[in-house]
């Protein structure tokens, strides 16, 4: 509360005691609303001299229902999307035709889609609750960020999902589990528990990162299951550490969405509740921060040229507001410029919790610059954006 001067407390006495306390109640309360305003907004005050960028030229030609899988199954929720080593096919994992794969234990979750859309592979069945972030390492092992462990109405229905999820899946390119970070349907703290991580990637040198918490964008004030945090792992799986918390400054996170890594090595953070890009070295330094790709769901950066892949599926004015919309920003890691804007396409409804349109909330590229996107929400599975008139 604001400091009372000596003349203002006597005008309180005169006009009696209840109107101080009245007063002072009050404050609190407005105190509180401006609290819970500026998280519901996710904007940070750095953010507010960023102008919304919406208008840049779009040289991609959007194709809907990128791929078709087998047995006459439909898609289901894709965050998880990566290329593979080849810089050819795509691994993207389907949520098991819905948005989880809790009571569809049959269905595996993992599929590589060759460049005709056609599935090639497939593995995971049983071992993954709700696939959200991936990464492919440079052996071409597949990894998997298990985002969630199963509620209530699912162990119901299949009890044998309470041993999945809320875990870091290592697997072969032959779908074979290689290495398990976390204690699969539990959460916790490292080095035997994860909490509800979003994503994951490999370093050159083997270094594991990964992404906690989903939710924490969504609170106003953080609580003991609130980590947004960033845990570093030895290639063997050892734990070394985390940085990062829950909050609002630089190197603080509400929820660390998505990561990826530039080719001299800086780490880059997808912060969504806060907005903005964070960037890192691989020891957790703060370097900069970047306000210019929007409220940032999924990112890839391309190591051979550092183009940076930024896919927007949520703004609208409730969590970034001041004119930006949803789309896909492609711009360049080396100096932050955005270079181009793909719009929402629209879908007789929207992804995330409001506003226009859709756009997906994973991404990937291949090495011909097709953007790949996986949609959730409204619309399901993949989308292509073919690039037509970049130089």
């Amino acid at each position: 509360m604001n400091k009372i001067t000596k003349r203002t407390s006597q005008l309180f006495l005169k006009a009696g005691i209840a109107v101080l306390l009245l007063t002072v109640a009050t404050a609190s309360a407005m105190a509180q609303m401006t609290r819970g305003s500026m998280a519901e907004s996710g904007k940070p005050a750095a953010h507010a001299g960023q102008q919304p960028i919406n208008n840049l030229p779009n040289p991609y030609v959007t194709e809907r229902n990128f791929g078709s899988l087998p047995d006459g199954r439909r898609w289901g929720s894709v965050s998880a999307i990566n290329v593979d080593i080849d810089g050819v096919h795509i691994w993207a994992g389907d949520r098991c035709g819905d948005n989880a794969c809790a009571i569809t234990p049959d269905i595996n979750p993992i599929v590589k889609l060759d460049p005709n859309g056609r599935v090639v592979d497939q593995f995971g069945a049983g071992q993954i609750l709700w696939p959200h972030g991936m990464d492919v390492d440079s052996q071409g092992n597949i990894w998997i960020a298990d985002a969630r462990v199963a509620n209530q109405n699912e162990l119901r229905e299949n009890p044998a999902a309470a041993n999945i999820g809320s875990a870091v899946l290592k697997f072969s390119p032959d779908g074979d589990l290689l290495m398990t970070i976390g204690t699969p349907g539990e959460v916790g703290d490292p080095p035997t528990h994860l909490t509800d991580p979003n994503d994951v990637l490999i370093a050159p040198n083997g270094r594991i990162f990964i992404a906690e918490t989903h939710g924490a964008q969504f609170q106003g004030e953080p609580s003991d299951e609130t980590k947004s945090r960033i845990t570093m792992w030895e290639p063997d799986g050892t734990y070394i550490g985390h940085f990062g918390e829950y909050g609002w400054d630089d190197g603080q996170f509400r929820s660390p969405h998505s990561l990826s890594m530039d080719s001299q090595g800086r780490l880059f953070v997808a912060d969504r509740g806060n907005n903005r890009i964070q960037i890192f070295t691989q020891d957790g330094e703060w370097l900069d921060t970047w306000y210019q790709f929007s409220r940032i769901s999924g990112m890839y950066i391309d190591p051979s040229n550092d183009m940076l892949y930024a896919i927007d599926s949520e703004t609208d004015e409730n969590y970034n507001p001041g004119g930006w919309r949803k789309g896909l920003r492609v711009g360049n890691a080396r100096n932050g410029e955005v270079l181009y804007f793909i719009p929402e396409h629209m879908c007789g409804g929207n992804s995330g919790m409001g506003g226009i349109g859709c756009m997906g909330e994973g991404v990937t590229a291949d090495k011909d610059g097709n953007v790949y996107g996986g949609e959730v929400g409204t619309i399901k599975g993949v989308t292509r954006f073919v690039p037509r008139l970049i130089p």
